[in-house]
Formats: C-alpha cells, sequence, structure tokens
C-alpha cells in the first residue's frame, strides 16, 4: 500500500448527503477482484448521461476537477454495502482523502485498509472546504497526517484528528498483510519449528 504523508491538490465539493456504496462504484462493475481499473467507473450513474456520454455537469467531469485528489462531501458518506470496490475506485480515480460530517463505519474502515484517509469534521468546517473547493483548479488543499492539519488555498488551518494507530499504519503504507509481514521473522521461525516437531504434516 502506497503511503500516505502529505497531500496537496484539488479538492471537487461533493455537498450530497447519504452517498451510498452503488452510488460509489455500481454493482455491475464488482466482477472484478483488481483494484485497478475501476476510476472510470467511479460515479457512473451520476457521470454518464443514458448514451453514455459525460454529463458535463457533474463535478467530476468539470475540467477543474478532473485530478482531484480530495472530495468534500456531504454527511453518511458510503453508506450502503460493504463493496470494498468502492475505495478501490475512489483510489484509482486518484482521490486519496475524502472529508465529510460523517462516515458509513465499513466505508471508514475500508479507507483505512486502502490507502484512503477519511476524515470526519463538523458541519462548520465543511462549509469552509467546500467554498474553498468551489474555486476550482486555482485553490488548492494540502493535508498533513503528520501534523494532522489541513491547510486552505488562503492559509487558514484546520486540525483534525485520527486514530494513532491507523495513522501510523497510513503513514508507513501497512495494510493487513504489511502488518503481518513485519513479523516475518517469528513467523518462520515458528513454521521451521514446527515442521521440525511434526515433520508428517
Amino acid at each position: 500500500m502506497q503511503p500516505f504523508k502529505h497531500l496537496s491538490g484539488v479538492a471537487a465539493p461533493l455537498p450530497m448527503i447519504n452517498v451510498d456504496t452503488d452510488m460509489i462504484i455500481p454493482k455491475q462493475f464488482l466482477k472484478t477482484i483488481k483494484r485497478t481499473g475501476l476510476g472510470t467507473a467511479l460515479f457512473h450513474e451520476m457521470r454518464t448521461r443514458p448514451d453514455g456520454s459525460d454529463n458535463p455537469d457533474f463535478v467530476l467531469n468539470k475540467p477543474a476537477y478532473r485530478s482531484a485528489k480530495i472530495l468534500i462531501a456531504g454527511a453518511n458518506f458510503g453508506c450502503g454495502s460493504s463493496r470494498e470496490h468502492a475505495p478501490w475506485a475512489l483510489l484509482d480515480f486518484g482521490i486519496r482523502c475524502v472529508i465529510a460530517p460523517s462516515f458509513a463505519d465499513i466505508f471508514f474502515n475500508n479507507c483505512f485498509k486502502n490507502g484512503i484517509l477519511p476524515l470526519a469534521l463538523p458541519q462548520s468546517e465543511i462549509d469552509k472546504l467546500l467554498d474553498d473547493a468551489s474555486r476550482g483548479a486555482n485553490a488548492i488543499v494540502s493535508v498533513d497526517l503528520k501534523k494532522q492539519e489541513i491547510r486552505g488555498p488562503d492559509g487558514g488551518v484546520i486540525a483534525f484528528e485520527v486514530d494513532p494507530f491507523r495513522k501510523q499504519c497510513l503513514l508507513n503504507g501497512w495494510d493487513d498483510i504489511g502488518l503481518t509481514l513485519r513479523h516475518e521473522a517469528a513467523i518462520s521461525s515458528y513454521e521451521a519449528g514446527h515442521k521440525a516437531q511434526m515433520p508428517w504434516i
């Protein structure tokens, strides 16, 4: 997993509440078990018209936000079914941080496991960030995980809280497999001893 330390980029405003995982990545795209290639299907039903062409009114289709790295969203983001494809699609599009007043628990946890930083902030702070994001490509937002700060384009700073263990996992790029491999020597030693004691297994 790619470490998350400092992120600077365009923030896209999506002030919708109850954006569920089917809106993030519709069910017809869940056949794959690969984590790549899903970015084109992100928000498919909102990004595309019935004829398959781009919907120019959807925020991520607007020129200023086509390379957005941060998403400023509404409350209860990621609700619905517990599909891990949702953070995969966000990540493949290029979004590594989602900021909202609240998140669905499973989506929130899946973000951390896939290298995305989900941040829950009070609505008053979200409103400030939505205002920043509405300015388009010239309004760069920076997220510093080590300092636990968000810096807006005008220099304003918003502090945020994050679980210390999850913070360390993101800073070091440790997913569940990475955490296990930190104990590779002890695991190998145990396996060697077990094989010596029970060679028939």
